[in-house]
């Protein structure tokens, strides 16, 4: 069971200063909330411990040119569906999720027909997949920062499975598809 997030109001103004200023020191920090640096570190501490305070580093997709697609999914067994993709460069993260749709799965890549080829051939077709709908995502209000599988081991088969090889794929065959990074049939820029 998760335990409830218990945050002061000086917990608060460090998490706010950490959003406007991510780069902030705690030195910085400490004499603009007018406390000493090593009270500081232990809050920043005891925030990452709760999990309350996090860093990620990947790529913000508000500023880069790739495309992101948020693909709303009805599955007969959402941990499956969620496997295929686990090692998958284009992939970013699923939710399972409640509602008429029980997964919500995000990919990012350099084309809209790559997104919507991924769909086809992992989800549209596999069995375990009652429907999937695809919305790519125009903008973003804020700063969208997500990280990007950038360093894998190359392989001649796709990490997705299913038996699926880019140079027998319809798509990847009449340049629909840039194909898997992982493997050489890849024609993009960005994994290169």
């Amino acid at each position: 069971m998760k335990e409830f997030l218990d945050l002061d109001k000086r917990d608060r103004e460090i998490l706010s200063l950490l959003e406007k200023y991510p780069e902030m020191s705690q030195s910085e920090m400490a004499e603009k909330l007018k406390i000493s640096q090593p009270s500081v570190s232990a809050r920043i501490h005891k925030l990452k411990q709760k999990g309350a305070l996090s860093h990620i580093v990947g790529m913000n997709l508000k500023e880069v040119n790739l495309y992101m697609a948020k693909v709303d999914v009805i599955a007969n067994n959402t941990s499956s569906v969620l496997d295929i993709f686990k090692d998958c460069p284009y992939f970013l993260n699923g939710l399972i999720v409640s509602g008429k749709h029980n997964l919500c799965l995000f990919f990012v890549g350099e084309d809209i027909a790559t997104l919507e080829a991924i769909v086809d051939g992992h989800l549209r077709s596999n069995p375990l997949v009652r429907a999937a709908e695809v919305s790519i995502v125009i903008a973003a209000m804020k700063d969208f920062v997500m990280p990007i599988k950038m360093n894998f081991e190359f392989s001649d088969t796709p990490p997705c499975g299913n038996g699926c090889n880019c140079k027998d794929c319809n798509h990847h065959i009449s340049n629909r598809c840039m194909g898997c990074p992982v493997t050489n049939s890849y024609n993009g820029k960005i994994w290169k």
